[in-house]
């Protein structure tokens, strides 16, 4: 028994494991105990990077997403990720769910109740022309759809090619730049660094998402059960809580994280009719949506590239910028998580099924759920813009737009386990994932251990409750997912070159053996 533990011991990289770790226990203590300080560091540190070198984060975008349609419609469409005439290891609607609820936690709906109002009062709509009605519900649909899938599904057949076709027993990310970077230096200090910078992204990430839905999942308890402790104190209930549940299910593995998943999808889309059917927006809905979504398709080229370098309204700089670091800090995980439930799937597959399933799924959320309230906006029932300007409170906003639903109880407690599920569905994922990153080396079909993931569970928790201690703002703690993001734009690049350099070199083999096993099918013939 003790050598086996032995033996496990040695196989854990105690370094990648415990550096994150004391990093951002160390932030965590720092925000803590000078909230006012760290902020101020924060806010600077992101100028530089989300400000000063912007660009670098659009060009990136655009750059992903050409790539997506280059892989999914040439020869490297065909690669299977896995034996070559291996079947899917999932059916279509799992796959999809845990591929959707992976790299989406609570936030969806967040944002998708309210986004459009943040939208309708920045400046940047009125330079546009047109009314509010036109631009409001197009960014969400932007910001939310084809270049931040991108970055998931190229990277997550780059993270599946790697662990079904090449058999690779580190399942990391300087595992994936070996092609490119050499063994020596993946299995040496660059490819220390570029882990540790990984890990510490991912941690960031996560504290992001955490930190920004989890107020609204208080404020609703507070109104559901009418506590009179401060929704900071209910937060980091919530957080506990939901950490629990995410602990719970990843240590029961797959099983349990792929029941979670479906039980979370039918919640999400049983919400999404109920408001169509019964809200009473249901024909704005359709209309606004389907123009919307047109308007973005028309612009795109536009919408992706707008810099403002005059800085008359910082509208990408607030916003586009955030959102692709944001969701470049989730390619830690989730990619992974998606490459490795990809298995016997094509390339071609793996990518546009995404695009189907995850950027269906999430532009009908905004779709629903934004044009409910934009609806009543249009319509004077409701001036949410005037609610937001007086307040600037996203939370109690939110709220004021479920009220006035039919049966609004119901749909906070519809909303609550659906935002619960979320986050069990997300965080179960990542942490299996960061669990695996701590290994030296682990086979396809082998599980970390149950310590190790228990650790990553809590340490994905330390940073989020710091965020909400230190009472940062929606800008800084938009900040800390920018920062993080910048050097793994640059392992993302890197990534993506050593897949395509290995993958040709891949399919080289591959009709190398067909030509030669066909010969010898001749010679035995004759």
């Amino acid at each position: 028994m003790n050598s086996h533990k032995t033996a496990e011991k040695s196989r854990i990289d105690w370094m990648i494991t415990l550096v994150p770790f004391i990093l951002i226990v160390a932030l965590a203590v720092y925000l803590f105990i000078f909230p006012e300080q760290a902020n101020g560091v924060i806010s600077q540190v992101r100028f530089f990077f989300g400000d000063t070198l912007g660009s670098y984060y659009l060009i990136l975008g655009i750059g992903v997403l050409v790539i997506s349609l280059f892989l999914s419609f040439t020869k490297y469409g065909d690669i299977v990720l896995g034996e070559p005439n291996e079947k899917p290891k999932y059916n279509f609607f799992t796959w999809g769910s845990m591929m959707f609820t992976c790299g989406l936690a609570a936030d969806i709906l967040f944002y998708s109740f309210a986004e459009w109002v943040m939208y309708a009062t920045n400046p940047h709509i009125a330079e546009m022309g047109g009314s509010i009605t036109e631009w409001a519900g197009v960014f969400p649909l932007f910001h939310w759809s084809f270049i931040p899938w991108a970055f998931y599904l190229v990277l997550a057949v780059a993270f599946g090619f790697m662990l079904h076709c090449r058999k690779r027993d580190k399942q990391r990310y300087s595992e994936a730049c070996l092609p490119v970077i050499g063994e020596k230096h993946a299995h040496g200090f660059l490819g220390r660094v570029i882990d540790l910078f990984a890990l510490f992204a991912l941690l960031a990430g996560t504290a992001t998402t955490f930190s920004v839905a989890t107020p609204l999942m208080a404020e609703i308890i507070v109104t559901l059960f009418g506590i009179t402790i401060s929704r900071t104190a209910v937060t980091i209930i919530i957080l506990l809580i939901t950490c629990a549940v995410y602990t719970y299910a990843v240590l029961h593995g797959f099983k349990g994280i792929s029941f979670l998943a479906k039980l979370c999808i039918y919640l999400f889309f049983g919400l999404l009719i109920i408001v169509l059917l019964i809200g009473g927006q249901g024909r704005f809905i359709i209309e606004n949506g389907v123009q919307s979504l047109g308007k973005m398709v028309q612009n795109f080229i536009g919408l992706s590239t707008y810099a403002d370098p005059g800085r008359t309204n910082n509208f990408p700089q607030d916003w586009t910028i955030y959102y692709w670091a944001y969701w470049m800090v989730w390619c830690i995980a989730a990619p992974f998580f998606i490459g490795n439930i990809s298995r016997g799937r094509t390339v071609k597959q793996t990518i546009l099924g995404g695009y189907v399933f995850g950027v269906g799924s999430t532009i009908v959320s905004f779709i629903v759920l934004g044009n409910y309230s934009l609806g009543l906006q249009t319509a004077g029932t409701a001036d949410f813009i005037a609610q937001y300007q007086a307040s600037g409170d996203l939370y109690e906003l939110i709220m004021n737009i479920i009220h006035t639903m039919p049966a609004s109880g119901l749909f906070l407690v519809w909303i609550l386990l659906c935002m619960i599920a979320f986050y069990a569905t997300s965080f179960d994922s990542i942490a299996y994932t960061a669990a695996c990153y701590s290994y030296k080396s682990l086979g396809e079909n082998e599980k970390p251990h149950t310590f190790i993931t228990l650790l990553w569970c809590l340490l994905l928790i330390v940073l989020p409750i710091a965020l909400v201690f230190s009472e940062s703002s929606m800008s800084n703690i938009q900040s800390v997912s920018i920062i993080s993001a910048f050097p793994i734009g640059l392992i993302m690049i890197l990534m993506i070159w050593s897949f395509i350099k290995d993958a040709k070199k891949y399919m080289g083999e591959k009709g190398k053996k067909i030509t030669t096993d066909e010969k010898k099918t001749d010679d035995e013939s004759e």
